[in-house]
């Protein structure tokens, strides 16, 4: 499964839609995804690919992560594996 599939899959999970109603520029808001939703996507999503998001869950304006759309969480992601491959 890839990267953009497991992504989706945690944030459809969270949303409690299925995959394939999540698109690409959906924001987590489009998907119902509350602020407390999102602290609980970035717990799976560090879970699942033994990352550690860069995250703020108190001010999330001011983090490092771009949490505006599915497809930037998505290469979020993709760089935090890259960067810790590296």
């Amino acid at each position: 499964m890839s990267v953009q599939d497991r992504v989706i899959r945690i944030i459809a999970e969270q949303a409690m839609i299925e995959p394939s109603d999540v698109a690409l520029t959906d924001t987590m808001a489009d998907l119902g995804i509350d602020s407390m939703g999102l602290v609980e996507c970035i717990f799976a999503l560090e879970e699942e690919f033994d990352i550690e998001v860069p995250f703020n869950a108190n001010e999330p304006e001011k983090s490092d992560f771009d949490i505006s759309s599915v497809q930037t969480v998505i290469a979020g992601v993709e760089a935090l594996i890259a960067r810790q491959k590296a």
